[in-house]
């Protein structure tokens, strides 16, 4: 039997309200980034939410914040504890604040290359890492790797003496404020997206940070040296606050966490390429990347953190058991 005509124009008037409240019906996570749309830290959660649009349809709003106007890592890790943003990544060190024992990632010449890191953080302590963060709000869904830290200065600073004396922007971490003093130079926290202005006006003279970020906040312009230290391999997490993750059901948890894994590898896979393009685009505005003099002092120089803060990180033993994974 076919439906009237009434029935007919009363269900296409509904569909428009059915399909509003499926759209309502979407949870809006409000995620943070500090770059735009053609970075690594941005595209991610792109990919992020082409995933859940298969896995877990019309649950999930992702409303992507960029170009840092949500605040430096510091300011995103503070809104995800409130509950005002829900996701977001960070280094390991922007959390040092609430999980000191990560630090260990952040030791100076403790990691050969990405693959001994990732080896490290797919073990025990990577789990155990995991917990201490969900226990401050945290909930790591993913690990990934920003690359490695270079010093970025005005000047060629190629050994351990040049940089004595020079006033050096660091990330608001004890760990990285200790490697800096020991080198004779003036550790000065920044936000991220104060630091050009820092360097362009004499506050500071120098810092480190990964190529990728270098291009991406156009540092090049105010340092246009690039010394390859490598001295930190930059680990970081993908996560979301706590509030957020108790709040959805063990179906949505499941598709959320895939997706994030996946987003994972692919941040990975991206920030290999991005930094090869960033060299080239430094490159091409007048940037010159220069090779560490004495790699044996830098690294000699370094190691006392390793001492210092292996009280605080398990001790030397546990220290020398990583950087020989």
């Amino acid at each position: 039997m076919l439906p009237s005509r009434r029935a007919v124009t009363a269900g296409l008037l509904a569909a428009p309200a059915m399909l509003g409240r499926a759209h309502a019906a979407a949870r809006p996570i409000t995620v943070a980034s500090l770059f735009g749309e053609d970075k690594p830290e941005t595209r991610i959660w792109r990919r992020i939410a082409e995933t859940l649009a298969k896995s877990a349809p019309g649950r999930f709003d992702l409303r992507i914040v960029g170009n840092a106007a949500l605040g430096g890592e510091k300011e995103v890790a503070e809104g995800m504890r409130l509950g005002s943003i829900q996701a977001s990544l960070s280094t390991i060190s922007a959390l040092s604040s609430w999980v000191p024992d990560g630090q260990v990632l952040d030791l100076p010449f403790l990691f050969k290359d990405r693959a001994h890191l990732k080896r490290v953080l797919d073990g025990p302590l990577g789990a155990e890492l995991k917990a201490k963060y969900e226990a401050q709000g945290f909930v790591v869904l993913g690990f990934i790797n920003y690359g490695a830290r270079h010093l970025l200065a005005k000047e060629p600073l190629t050994t351990p003496e040049s940089v004595k004396g020079k006033r050096i922007r660091v990330i608001q971490s004890p760990l990285h404020t200790e490697l800096w003093s020991g080198f004779g130079a003036y550790p000065t926290p920044i936000p991220i997206p104060e630091t050009y202005n820092a360097l362009k006006t004499g506050v500071v003279d120098a810092m480190d940070l990964t190529k990728s970020a270098y291009v991406g906040f156009k540092l090049y312009e105010v340092v246009p040296v690039l010394i390859e230290t490598g001295h930190i391999w930059a680990a970081g997490v993908v996560h979301v606050s706590a509030a957020f993750w108790k709040g959805l059901s063990t179906e949505e948890r499941k598709a959320f966490a895939e997706a994030a894994l996946d987003g994972a590898g692919y941040f990975d896979e991206l920030i290999i390429a991005d930094e090869e393009a960033s060299m080239v685009k430094a490159a091409s505005e007048g940037g010159k990347v220069v090779q560490p003099e004495n790699r044996p002092a830098w690294e000699a120089g370094a190691r006392k953190v390793w001492t210092s803060f292996a009280p605080k990180l398990g001790g030397i033993a546990k220290i020398e058991a990583i950087a020989a994974a």
